[in-house]
């Protein structure tokens, strides 16, 4: 059963969260038609492009993504409180590089207004606006509908371009997180796309290792001392590498279901069983339910949500 967005999305449970958007049948978002010949590999700058804008409008950041030929994959971190203590001039300039700002609005960061009243409903207006800054929801949906107007002015058609309403599942605990960002990391290698993580250009993993040229997004970076830096993903960038790459050549062909001897460390330091890990990170297991994480954290969130139950893929503890 479809569950509506605000029960998906709870910052105060978690910040992070998985969000994949697909395309309506043979639609194409980015990649090669085999069929026609067509090319729209020229479409990934868009998406670069935008999440850029977004970047300076919301207070969502990018933690890994993945843009494939008919979908693509975020990890995002939601922050609240950055939005929280915007005041209201920064707000009003956020939300313009998008939206055209109400009359009301406009007219109260003239001084125009005469009574007080009317500041009354600006400053709600204002506060709603602050609201929408740190909202998910309107992240991706500016994301998703700037991307198919432009497809479907290029392809010169009308109508759907997304499947549907974009999928999302909250991330609960750091193995989640882990496991999650390895995920979409992969997603070009799975597809047998590339030989190698970091051949492919499309995906996070090439962003953090090679020098900022100014086409991409920012990502969240690694931090290993909160107390110094608190906003990060609380790993070793050494150690996610080393996951990623670990991960990688488990899941080729020749050495499908293959553990190494020597499990890396991070493995150990978080509680995972390596075969469950692997076993999530196969094909359609990670993307599956609402949730991502530990049987605990997701029992823990299923109870804080009145629900018997939530479903996600089995990342279990060794």
């Amino acid at each position: 059963m479809t569950r509506p967005r605000a029960e998906l999305v709870s910052v105060n449970d978690t910040p992070y969260y998985h969000c994949i958007g697909r395309c309506v049948r043979r639609a194409f978002l980015c990649g090669k038609d085999t069929v026609t010949g067509q090319d729209f590999s020229h479409r990934k700058v868009w998406v670069m492009e935008r999440l850029k804008v977004l970047q300076s409008v919301f207070t969502i950041e990018l933690c890994a993504y993945a843009v494939m030929s008919n979908h693509y994959h975020l990890v995002v971190h939601v922050d609240a409180n950055a939005a929280a203590v915007l005041d209201d001039d920064a707000v009003m300039a956020r939300w313009e590089l998008l939206f055209a700002l109400p009359l009301l609005v406009n007219r109260y960061r003239a001084g125009k207004l005469t009574c007080e009243a009317e500041r009354t409903v600006a400053r709600s207006h204002i506060d709603t606006l602050r609201q929408r800054l740190c909202d998910l929801s309107w992240f991706m949906r500016c994301l998703n509908e700037h991307i198919a107007r432009k497809a479907n002015e290029e392809d010169k058609c009308k109508g759907r371009f997304w499947e549907a309403r974009f999928k999302s599942q909250a991330i609960l605990d750091e193995a989640g997180l882990l496991a999650c960002m390895a995920y979409v990391d992969l997603n070009p290698l799975r597809a047998k796309i590339v030989d190698t993580p970091e051949a492919s250009a499309d995906v996070s993993l090439s962003a953090r290792l090679n020098s900022d040229d100014g086409t991409k997004p920012a990502l969240l970076p690694f931090v290993t001392q909160f107390k110094d830096s608190p906003k990060g993903i609380p790993f070793a960038l050494a150690d996610y590498l080393a996951l990623v790459d670990w991960t990688g050549r488990a899941q080729r062909e020749d050495k499908r279901g293959f553990i190494t001897p020597d499990t890396p460390a991070i493995l150990e330091r978080l509680g995972l069983d390596a075969d469950s890990f692997l076993i999530a990170l196969g094909q359609h297991q990670l993307s599956r339910g609402s949730v991502i994480g530990h049987k605990q954290a997701q029992s823990a969130y299923a109870k804080a949500h009145h629900r018997r139950h939530v479903v996600g893929p089995p990342i279990k503890a060794a």
